[in-house]
């Protein structure tokens, strides 16, 4: 069996041991991505009006993906966390100063997914799709940036 322990963590349970291992968390920010397509496909897209009938599951697939590309950035831009989570002006700054056209991915990411599809839960396919396009972008430009060289 192996569980998501905290931030970053596999256990496994082999031969009644815990195991504990680090896991490469540009991996992880592309599991969210393929956990939030099977989400948004509860809601049913109506190829007529190219419009999803449940926004409820919009609004899920919303927030998955954009906690996915915190993970990405939190992996490589460690951005100081003071009471709860750091807001998007902070990812902002240490974006900035790294990566301008990162930053124009987080920017756009954080509009597309965190506010039209997290919180209005919009229905309308080409602005899903293009959260999904955002997410990916995001994460594989952080892959890039990633220190580790087992991230491609």
């Amino acid at each position: 069996m192996i569980y998501v322990l905290k931030k970053y963590y596999l256990c496994r349970c082999i031969n009644n041991s815990i195991i504990m291992e680090q896991s490469n968390p540009i991996e992880e920010a592309r599991r969210y991505v393929a956990n939030a397509k099977e989400i948004i496909e509860k809601s049913k897209f109506d190829p007529e009006t190219n419009l999803f009938k449940d926004k409820k599951y919009v609004r899920i697939a919303g927030d998955t993906l954009w906690k996915g590309c915190l993970i990405a950035l939190d992996a490589v831009f460690h951005v100081s966390k003071g009471k709860g989570r750091p807001s998007i002006e902070k990812y902002k700054e240490a974006v900035a100063k790294r990566d301008k056209k990162l930053l124009d991915y987080v920017a756009s990411g954080y509009e597309t997914m965190h506010l039209h599809m997290g919180y209005d839960g919009t229905k309308n396919k080409k602005t899903c799709d293009g959260g999904f396009d955002m997410a990916n972008a995001i994460i594989n430009r952080c892959a890039q940036l990633y220190p580790s060289a087992a991230c491609a």
